[in-house]
This record gives C-alpha cells, structure tokens and sequence, in this order.
C-alpha cells in the first residue's frame, strides 16, 4: 500500500521549487539576448534585470513591467532604459519595481543596427518572505529610542519646573511636584504610544505573512490497477487561484517529475490526466520499488505556474508500457561525497551511455558557480559516435531537462528557451508579434514550438539557459527523442559557491 505524505515546498518556490529566479533566450526581432530576471523576496519590491545580446549592433534596450493578461496586460507604464558599460557594451542591467502578486511580464524592446525588436518574458511575482531587521541595528534603533524618550519626558520636566522662573530662581515645591506630575504622564503617554505602535507594527506583520506565497500541496494515494492518484490541496493564499482553471503546457495539463530517492538513480517523466477539480489520476508504468520524490508541474490560466512536492513509497510496480511523451531514465546511485567534485583546468565532456546504443554527452563548463548564467549544451551522438541525424522534437521543443539538488532543495523543469512555463511564454509573446518590424520570428523559442517534420533535419544538440541556485551537489536529467524513442541522460555537477 502507498504512504504519502505531501512535502513543503522549499523557500522562494513558485514555478520550481528552490529556483526562484528566471533565465530566458529568445530573439527581440533581429537581436538575440539572454536574459535573466531575479524577482523580489517581498512585493512591492524591486526586480533585478540584466540582459546579454547575443547579436551585436545594438544601441538601446528598454523593459517594462506590467501584468501577462487581462486589460492591465494593454497599458503598459513608461519604460525604464537599461543600462550598460564601456567595458562591455553587449551586457545591459536594469532594476524595475513589482508593485503586486501575480503573474507578470518584463516587456524588452531592443534598438540598434538593424532596426526595432520586441520580446517578454514571463515573471511569476509573489512575496516569498519578509524581510527581518538585523539584530544590531535592531539595537541601535532601541537605545536610541531609549534616548528619546528619556530626553523627551526631561524635557517636558524641565518646561514645567523651570520655564517660567526668573534666572537664578529656584523652583518651589509645588513647581517640583508638577514638573514630576508632568513627567510621569508624559513617560506614560510616550510608552503606551510605544506599546500601541507595536501592537500596530505586529498585526501589520501578521496581515501582510498572509499574503506571502502559500504553493498548492498535494497528497498522492495508490488505487487499484496500479493508478497513481494525486489530490491538490489550497492551504489558503488569495482567492483568485482555483484548482480547476489549468491550461495546456507542451499539450499537458501536468508534468510530473517521479525520482527515487535518495538514490536519484530511477526518473520518470509522466503526464497524469484530471478526473476532478485538484484531481489528476495516472495509470503507473512499470517501474522498481523505492520512495519516490514527486514534482508536479501546472499552469494556471493567467499564466501563473505552480509546481507541487509530495512523497510516494511505493512497491514493485508491474505496469503498463510506456507511450505518447513519457519517459523514464536509469542509472548509478549519486555519492555520497562531501567534497564538491572536482574540474579540470579545461572543459570536460562527461558521457551517458544510453540503453539502445546511443550515447548523451554534456559538454562541460570549466567550473560551475551558484548563481551564475550558464548555457547547458548536451549533444546526442548515434551508435558509430557520430551526431545523430534521425532526432526529433519532445514535446514542440529539442530537449527537456530537470535540475535536481541531492537534498531535494531544488528542483526546476527547463526548456531551451528557459525556465518558464511554455504556455506563459506564448501568451507573452502574443502581444510582441507585431513590433518585430524585421519580420523575423518573435523568438527561438516560439520558432521551435512551429517546427515539424517538414522543416528538414533537426540540430543533434540542445543547449538550456540555467543558475544553479546555491551552491551543493544536482543531478541533471536530460531527455532528447530519436526514432520514436525518447532517450533520458544523467549526469552528476558540483557547484561552487558564487562571489
């Protein structure tokens, strides 16, 4: 029998789960950029843009927020222009405010050599967290705080004392006993304002934690005939978000990501299908027992995605065939190694040989850091070793793969053109096909959804814009299609950490 219990989500987790920021390449019209967007802790909050055209010749970008879909989605504000260096003019930085939860869009145009390109880039925008005053200033704000009250209620003691004595004069008394009256009602007053703005600053607090993301949790369950059942659960966060509203993503309405752990040894790429509201059953492959890590991947209607954690130990699974777009993987336990793994001081090529005689090889960067943008390129070679001339696309796209940390900290669904949902990025290009005034496809992504079996011979390599998060040990799943078959790689990266 199946026991499931539903994960947590780690910290800074919507579309993936410990990855919050977003890498992204694609084409404003003529000009081909990478992009990367690191989304603000709290909203409001400030986004941090920086862009790399790939193409040279270009003079001027721009970006703009404002919201994926609804009538929002037609008013953009004045663009903020990006900025750039004399050491570098090919690289492009800009900050933009997020000023509300939801499902965004940062608007890029581009203007040089060869005229005017427009592409968006979906955001996912949610406060993950608050942000915690640290202990020493914290301190200092107290003691000063002190200060001012001592020195406030001195002063009102003071005034009522002595104000209006000659110079010289001693204050009788009764002048004492009221500058004391005075002071007591001032100390009081200036405390109970103290208390009451605490009172104020923590339900202040308390009301706007309830605004900070709360991701979907799902329970999974085994039925009979081998039929994996997964129930989402709201734990409450805004009223908007439904579990019913969910739209294609590469033709699904979820991907799920099946990895046996702690192994990471056994992975499956499935795609269950809804019987219900927050309700989705699948029909389980055969497949070897252990404790499987579930990921879930879904996309709401505004574009806003969501990926959900849950655990499933599950027995010997005699099952069906694998069909349509599934996909499964095997291969050697990860170490259990403390050490980060060590790099040469060249790039490397790490080969994965594959179960019909192909073989998957990555071709390594010199070194790996937190943090920093990287283009992960994997190639698929046929049985001589040569590159294969018989792929084909997965799913509208070259490749698919899955970032995994060892302690299950991490995980991210990427695609070629990024670590967005593929659905959002369409929705979001909709609105830029007609300001690419070249005439060019709005975007290589958008280009590798159109392509089919008549467009000649596919590239035997596929490359996905990606940070590692933090630094630590990840295992790579990467799945690529030839003759039907759809292959899965995996490999093993250690991260250092970044500057």
């Amino acid at each position: 029998m199946l026991a499931a219990i539903g994960l947590l989500c780690a910290p800074r987790a919507w579309a993936h789960v410990g990855s919050p920021d977003v890498y992204a390449e694609g084409s404003a019209g003529p000009y081909k950029l990478s992009v990367v967007i690191r989304p603000p802790l709290v909203i409001p909050g400030v986004a941090e843009v920086d862009v790399r055209a790939e193409t040279p010749g270009i003079r001027h970008i721009s970006i703009t927020p404002l919201a994926l879909v609804g009538e929002a989605s037609k008013h953009p504000p004045t663009p903020d222009a990006m900025k750039t260096t004399t050491t570098d003019p090919n690289y492009f930085s800009g900050q933009l405010w997020i000023m509300a939860p939801g499902s965004w869009q940062i608007r890029i145009a581009a203007d040089g050599a060869a005229g005017h390109g427009g592409w968006s880039v979906p955001l996912p925008a949610v406060a993950m967290g608050t942000r915690k005053m640290q202990p020493g200033l914290g301190a200092l704000l107290a003691l000063l705080g002190v200060i001012l009250i001592v020195g406030m209620t001195g002063i009102v003691g003071a005034a009522a004392r002595e104000a209006q004595l000659a110079p010289g004069e001693a204050p009788s008394g009764k002048r004492r006993r009221s500058a004391l009256i005075s002071m007591t009602v001032t100390l009081a007053v200036l405390v109970a304002a103290v208390v009451l703005g605490d009172m104020w600053w923590k339900a202040d607090a308390a009301g706007y934690s309830q605004e900070v993301y709360k991701p979907l949790a799902m329970q999974a369950s085994l039925a009979p005939g081998n039929v994996l059942r997964l129930k989402m659960i709201d734990p409450g966060w805004v009223r908007q978000r439904h579990l019913d509203d969910f739209i294609p993503d590469h033709n699904h309405l979820m991907h799920l990501y099946m990895i046996r752990w702690p192994q990471m040894d056994v992975v499956f790429h499935l795609h269950p299908q809804p019987v219900g509201t927050g309700e989705f059953d699948l029909t389980l492959p055969t497949m070897p027992a252990g404790d499987y890590h579930l990921y879930a991947d879904v996309v709401h209607a505004n574009g806003f995605p969501e990926t959900m954690v849950a655990n499933a130990d599950l027995p010997a699974i005699q099952g069906r065939a694998l069909s349509g777009d599934d996909a499964e993987g095997q291969g050697t336990p990860v170490g259990n190694e403390a050490a980060l793994e060590k790099v040469s001081a060249t790039d490397t090529k790490e080969s994965f040989a594959l179960p019909d005689g192909y073989t998957m090889v990555w071709n390594r960067p010199v070194v790996l850091t937190a943090r920093a943008p990287e283009d992960f390129s994997f190639t698929l070679l046929d049985r001589s070793g040569h590159p294969a001339e018989d792929t084909q696309l997965y799913m509208g796209m070259l490749g698919h793969a899955a970032f995994v940390k060892n302690d299950g900290t991490v995980f991210a669904h990427i695609h070629p053109s990024g670590t967005m949902a593929m659905a959002a990025l369409m929705m979001a290009q909709q609105e830029n096909q007609p300001s690419n005034s070249s005439g060019s496809a709005p975007s290589d992504a958008m280009a590798g959804m159109d392509m089919g079996a008549g467009s000649g011979q596919l590239p035997s390599s596929v490359s996905f814009p990606y940070g590692f998060p933090t630094p630590g040990r990840y295992r790579i799943f990467v799945q690529m299609k030839h003759e039907g078959l759809v292959e899965t790689g995996i490999f093993d990266a250690g991260v250092a950490a970044g500057r």
